[in-house]
């Protein structure tokens, strides 16, 4: 593989677009590419790189796609005797193994207290691409946070001008009931993976009593979690964290995108 289909692999990754890389693992006889040929297919149809073109390029081009849309599945391999299967002159056989990069779990914490200290670095280490939004630069800084991206604006802001997605994650923890408040009312709004705010279940019907007073719809109303996480009688800021992340990880596991459950 070329230094400029690697520089595109990585860009994509950056980028945080879904893609199929496709690598030829074995080639005997006459075959179009050798082993260490690879394909990269998009979710778009696009692609980088090539394995041979042909018909047995547009076989692992279906397949890729095929990935794609397969939440089940991660990776396959592909045998075909390019005469018998494909009809192709070459005569030789070829193997490729598909490989699915998903799109990474990004995680919005909106408010940087005592939990979401601990929830951001407990999803970080499991794989999760974390954002802090909180306008205190005293609780917001490199010591607390040193690996998640920081952003120094006010909660409710980002909440309304945040893009929505599949593998968006959203965790509301300010330090202020109305300005959690103003940040569901702004993401309900949106398709997310997971919406959850931190409290009491009396603070979670609180919050539904306005909302469907302000005229919100139902799914609206129910669009969020509260209490978060799954329940092992956290007390801690830490226990809290592992008891939010948790449920996170059980979004992202399952089967299909916006796994979003209602609190």
């Amino acid at each position: 593989m070329g230094a400029s289909l690697f520089t595109e692999i990585a860009q994509l990754e950056a980028e945080g677009r879904p893609f199929v890389l496709c690598t030829v693992t074995a080639a005997h006889g006459s075959t179009p590419q050798k082993p260490g040929s690879r394909l990269v297919v998009l979710g778009d149809g696009s692609l980088r790189g090539t394995i041979g073109g042909g018909a047995i390029e547009k076989q692992v081009i279906d397949a890729a796609l095929a990935l794609l849309s397969d939440a089940t599945q991660d990776t396959r391999t592909l045998e075909t005797h390019l005469t018998h299967d494909l009809g192709m002159c070459c005569g030789g056989k070829m193997t490729v193994f598909l490989e699915k990069h998903g799109a990474p779990a990004t995680l919005f914490v909106f408010g940087a207290g005592h939990v979401a200290k601990e929830l951001a670095a407990l999803a970080q280490h499991v794989g999760f691409q974390v954002t802090v939004v909180d306008e205190r630069a005293e609780w917001l800084n490199a010591e607390r946070f040193p690996h998640a991206v920081r952003r120094l604006e006010q909660p409710d802001v980002v909440a309304k001008s945040l893009s929505e997605g599949e593998h968006t994650y959203c965790c509301v923890t300010t330090h202020d009931h109305p300005l959690d408040q103003a940040c569901i009312e702004a993401l309900v709004k949106k398709k997310l993976a997971y919406l959850g705010v931190i409290g009491s279940q009396r603070k979670a019907l609180r919050f539904r009593q306005r909302m469907e007073a302000a005229g919100f719809s139902a799914e609206e109303v129910a669009g969020f979690e509260s209490p978060m996480g799954v329940e092992i009688d956290a007390l801690t800021p830490a226990e809290i964290a592992v008891s939010i992340v948790a449920r996170l990880i059980s979004v992202r596991r399952a089967p299909s995108p916006f796994g979003r459950r209602s609190g």
